[in-house]
This record gives structure tokens, C-alpha cells and sequence, in this order.
């Protein structure tokens, strides 16, 4: 009897462990098929064949549709768009090489590129669909490449991230590859030229349908404290795309930014209404780059990823 029991018991804690709730990374298209260069070996462990959790890839024909911007993926499937082109190499990787600078032939680790470059405004967005269902708040996390202007060249290279490597809202100096030193009392930091961020979620495959909602972001370093209805305030900032949205990327490094977990009902600073979210709804990412952008940047499909904690789908 003492033996039944142990093996009852022993059960029990492997169903619960097979249950429990792991971590996930979302990309744009089947998250199995990550670019290892982007991707440690401990962070590969949590990006799935999401179609083995019956979370497809494309669902439907009419979200998202595709635009004339729509540079990867399909109507009805995970996509990324830009107002660029994707024709240029991936600037964070230092060992790439530069065969015919002026046809465009590079050899490279990584994706190809999407540029925004210095006073021109621009834009990035990416559709992933949630792998799981989040049991916690939301990461966000953005990774481009970012130089000073016009420095990557025939004759820099693929070394010039290791030279003139930058970050969005950089005062650029008057010498070579440097940053413009300010004075005490003078921001660093052009706040205007800081890339916004707008995140959206919608409903997917398995929701029980909900009005599409901005997400909210815990600010960081913050009370990470509310109650009530959520406003902007000094812990919370809704992802808007608005003033208050901003985001200061450094060349190369994740910027990531936790998102409050939907709760249902729960209202936010723009008078919406979330709702629980599914594994396969869509999580909607636009990084919107103002005229005054002081940098070269670079993004492409996995420029963007969702992580968190979501229950385990078996």
C-alpha cells in the first residue's frame, strides 16, 4: 500500500511539473526558426516550434493584412514591416565582410537590415503572436543596430560598430565617431529624437474576442504601484506611441520593456479595456523614428522579441 501511494504521489508531482509554468520568447514567424546569432544558447532553450502548441503561425486572411511596407511574412500571419527596404547587412557583427560594397555583397551573421537614417523619419512593426498563455508581465525587448551617420562604408566596414557605434537621441560631435560633450545642466540626451513605441494586443485563434488595447509598461526604476483605474503616472506610462512612449536604444543591446499583464476589465490611461490574454493572440510592436532621429538604425525581423512566464501547454 505504502508503495501505490508513493507512485500515486510521484505522479502527481510529474503532471504538475509538466504543467507548471516555463518561460517563452516570441518572434516574428515560427519561433523555432530564431537566428542563432541573436539568441544565446540559454535563451534558445525557450523559443518553441509553436505548431507543436497548436499556435499557428498565420490564422485567417485578414489580420494583420499586408501593406506595401510588409517586408516578411503574409495576410493573416506573423509579419514585419518598415518603410525601408531590407538591403542592408547586419551591422553587430563585426566579423562580417564586405565582398562589393557598391552592389550590395556582404557575408554576414544575422538577418538583413532595414535602415532609418539620420533626419529621416521612419518606422518599424512587428506581429508575434503569443506562444503561450502569459501568467506574468510582458518583456518587450527591442535590439537594433545604431551608428553615427554615414559610417558604415567601404572603407569601415563591418568595423564600425566597434568605431562609431551610437545611441538613439546621441549628440553626434564634430570629430571622428564621438559623442558631444554637454555641460552640467544641459541634457545629454535629445529627448525629441528618441524613437516612440506603440504595443497592442489582439485577439488570436483561442481568444474569447476582445476590443484590440494599448498595453501598459511598468516604469523602470519605479513603485511599480497602482490601484484602481490606470493612469500615466510616475509607475505606469501606456505604450501609446506617444511622447511619454520614448525609448533610447544602444547599438546592438536588448532595451527591453515590461508590460503590465492584461488583467479583464481592467481599464487604462486611454479609456480601453484589456482582457486576458491567450496563447496565439497577437502582441502588435511599432517603433515610430521622428525626423529629427540623430543616428543610423538598423532593424530587421528579429529585432523585436516577447518573453515572459506562460503556462505550459501541456
Amino acid at each position: 500500500m505504502k508503495w501505490l501511494i508513493g507512485c500515486l504521489l510521484a505522479l502527481v508531482m510529474v503532471s504538475a511539473a509538466f504543467a507548471g509554468e516555463d518561460p517563452y520568447i516570441g518572434i516574428v514567424g515560427n519561433d523555432i526558426n530564431f537566428n542563432s546569432f541573436y539568441f544565446s544558447q540559454k535563451h534558445q532553450q525557450f523559443l518553441f516550434d509553436q505548431t507543436v502548441f497548436d499556435v499557428p503561425v498565420c490564422f485567417g486572411t485578414t489580420f494583420p493584412p499586408t501593406t506595401p511596407q510588409t517586408r516578411v511574412g503574409g495576410a493573416g500571419c506573423e509579419q514585419f514591416r518598415s518603410n525601408t527596404p531590407i538591403n542592408q547587412p547586419e551591422i553587430c557583427d563585426v566579423s562580417g565582410i564586405v565582398n562589393n560594397f557598391l552592389a550590395g555583397d556582404f557575408t554576414f551573421s544575422g538577418e538583413p537590415n532595414a535602415r532609418i537614417t539620420k533626419q529621416n523619419a521612419g518606422y518599424y512593426e512587428w506581429f508575434i503572436r503569443l506562444p503561450k498563455k502569459p501568467s506574468g508581465e510582458i518583456n518587450i525587448c527591442i535590439q537594433c543596430g545604431v551608428l553615427k551617420p554615414n559610417t558604415f562604408t567601404p572603407f569601415t566596414g563591418f568595423l564600425a560598430v566597434e568605431e562609431c557605434a551610437a545611441e538613439t537621441g546621441e549628440r553626434v560631435g564634430t570629430g571622428w565617431c564621438t559623442q558631444d560633450q554637454q555641460d552640467a545642466g544641459v541634457n545629454p540626451i535629445v529627448n525629441t529624437a528618441l524613437p516612440r513605441l506603440t504595443a497592442i494586443a489582439y485577439p488570436g485563434p483561442y481568444s474569447l474576442g476582445f476590443a484590440s488595447f494599448h498595453l501598459t509598461a511598468y516604469k523602470n526604476p519605479s513603485t511599480y504601484a497602482f490601484s484602481g483605474a490606470m493612469t500615466n503616472s510616475t509607475s505606469l506610462q501606456v505604450l501609446d506611441g506617444g511622447t511619454g512612449s520614448r525609448i533610447l536604444l544602444k547599438s546592438c543591446f536588448d532595451k527591453c520593456v515590461v508590460a503590465k499583464i492584461p488583467v479583464t476589465d481592467q481599464g487604462n490611461a486611454l479609456g480601453e479595456t484589456e482582457a486576458d490574454l491567450e496563447a496565439g493572440d497577437i502582441i502588435y510592436v511599432r517603433m515610430d523614428v521622428p525626423v529629427n532621429n540623430t543616428v543610423d538604425i538598423y532593424c530587421h525581423s528579429q529585432s523585436a522579441k516577447i518573453a515572459g512566464i506562460g503556462e505550459g501547454p501541456f
